[in-house]
């Protein structure tokens, strides 16, 4: 098997936690380079931009993009057009229209565009669509909540302009929902809170159905303290199932039914190494688009400003 060489660009605490581990566990994967302002790895080749990367850097053949959504859409382009492979952290940009030309160059430069979502790879998300394949819905509820300060610690973009905030995590959420139900869903309603002196807010309720009216609703709060919150509860007709620890188990009114550990961000790589064999994309946007219509319906409070 020919390796992937890979390298990282934005070399934070998601890199530093999941990219890097991943890398190294996935057959056919190589990480060859480090592209980013603040940080370095020992041993490899580092370099301040993807620019100076793809003009200096050692040969690659992918960039794994790990940088905030802000400036994902300029550097995937500028990747794709050196023919590069390119995978995008979630969520893939700031908005959706920004993500069709980059499918187009994709096709254009027969490489491969990847829009991760790694939520999806938890161990559970796959049984429990399943399990819900045979059955009729009744409703949903997802209770995603928390603490921004354990998980983003001093990351300002994420209060700027497309830095989502309580919606980068609660993108997770959505898109393990729209992979688990049958149909597609859509917003009705949503209220979102905002800090004083933030941009983007901080708890979000969501209200969702389908073209035949399943109740869905959402839960997302930055602010949760203590034991944290990544819960899916879906009312059928014969039980309730119960996604818990983000995906990772599955339990059916009470009982485990699947469970364990995470190689959500391994899956991611295996994938990415697959994809590329052939040049082919992947890129679903159904998450990003319910978070752009929550903005879109969303009616907006102010709360007490966010202090890090």
């Amino acid at each position: 098997m020919t390796e992937l060489r890979i390298a990282i660009v934005g070399f934070g605490k998601i890199a530093r936690d999941q990219h890097l581990g991943a890398i190294a566990a996935v057959p056919g994967a190589t990480l060859t380079a480090i592209a980013s302002r603040n940080a370095s790895l020992p041993g490899l080749p580092h370099f301040a931009t993807i620019e100076e990367l793809l003009e200096k850097g050692p040969p690659i053949d992918a960039v794994s993009l790990c940088t905030p959504p802000q400036v994902r859409r300029a550097q995937a382009a500028a990747a794709l057009a050196a023919g590069k492979h390119v995978m995008l952290e979630k969520p893939p940009g700031t908005g959706v229209a920004e993500l069709d030309p980059l499918v187009a160059m994709a096709v254009e430069a027969k490489r491969t565009l990847f829009a991760t979502w790694h939520s999806r790879h938890a161990p559970a998300v796959e049984p429990a669509r399943r399990w819900l394949l045979e059955r009729r819905i009744r409703s949903v509820h997802i209770d995603w909540k928390e603490d921004v300060r354990v998980w983003h610690p001093g990351q300002g973009w994420i209060w700027e302009p497309g830095g989502l905030g309580v919606f980068d995590p609660g993108i997770n959420a959505l898109s393990i929902l729209t992979r688990i139900l049958p149909k597609p869903v859509f917003v009705t309603a949503a209220e979102l809170a905002f800090p004083a002196n933030c941009q983007a807010p901080i708890a979000a309720s969501l209200t969702l159905t389908d073209i035949e009216g399943l109740p869905v609703t959402a839960e997302f709060d930055f602010r949760q303290t203590g034991p944290q919150s990544w819960n899916i509860l879906v009312e059928t007709d014969r039980g309730r199932l119960t996604l818990s620890g983000g995906g990772r188990r599955m339990a059916i009114d009470g009982n485990t039914f699947a469970e364990a550990p995470d190689e959500e961000y391994r899956e991611l790589y295996r994938r990415f190494v697959e994809l590329t064999a052939t040049g082919t994309s992947d890129v679903d946007l159904a998450p990003l688009r319910l978070v752009a219509d929550a903005f879109l319906l969303g009616k907006r409070t102010i709360v007490e400003p966010f202090v890090d």
